[in-house]
């Protein structure tokens, strides 16, 4: 089974949310992995999501092309006078996910993000047949980003598991209550994400061990 997993906007929590997801389906037994098929923004050796979701869920996390250049694939391809192939990429994700109960799928940035001059994250889940989740905060906004990404999913006729509301605050108020309440009439909510401080994505243990999925309360 491969889950991508999708961000309706950007920094709403995508990589962590692929923590605790996969963190969840390896305590239930399940053998998981993930791939981030571009990670951008970092040099050589240092740690990404990839090592971030591998220590923090206890899980084979592997990632496909890398580039230094804070960009979109696409672009950060170009700056390295490089390119990112789409068949290359839709094939080492299918080899993973048949060694695998579940691989989860981080997009760089949100769905319609280019990997190539003329193809997306989009394209890439659609090549592979994949179900979809969307990361979402639960702020102002949110209910544009999310409908919108959710059209592009549907538009592909792709499987949509659910939204996960990231950065939950203990104590929600109207706007956090009314977002969800109208998430829930697009579609399944899986759950939220407590917010629980900084998570930095370069430092694993900052993933608080009893951080998961919860219901909204």
């Amino acid at each position: 089974m491969i889950r991508v997993i999708t961000g309706a906007g950007e920094r709403v929590g995508k990589t962590v949310a692929c923590a605790v997801l996969a963190r969840a389906d390896h305590d239930r037994g399940l053998n998981v992995a993930y791939l981030k098929p571009v990670q951008s923004g970092l040099a050589p050796g240092e740690p990404g999501d990839a090592e971030f979701v591998r220590i923090a869920a206890m899980v084979n996390g592997s990632e496909g092309y890398r580039f230094e250049t804070m960009l979109d694939p696409a672009v950060a391809a170009e700056q390295a006078a490089s390119a990112v192939s789409m068949d290359w990429l839709a094939n080492r994700t299918r080899a993973m996910s048949g060694t695998v109960d579940v691989l989860y799928v981080e997009t760089t940035g949100g769905f319609l993000t280019p990997i190539t001059g003329t193809m997306t994250m989009a394209d890439l889940a659609t090549q592979l047949g994949a179900e979809v989740i969307i990361v979402t905060r639960p702020g102002i906004g949110a209910l544009n980003a999310a409908a919108l990404t959710l059209e592009a999913v549907r538009s592909r006729a792709l499987g949509f598991v659910g939204f996960v509301v990231s950065c939950w605050p203990e104590t929600p108020g109207v706007v956090e209550r009314t977002t969800l309440e109208r998430l829930g009439r697009m579609g399944t909510i899986l759950g939220v994400i407590p917010e629980v401080g900084t998570i930095d994505t370069r430092a694993p243990s900052s993933l608080p061990a009893g951080l998961e999925l919860r219901r909204a309360s």
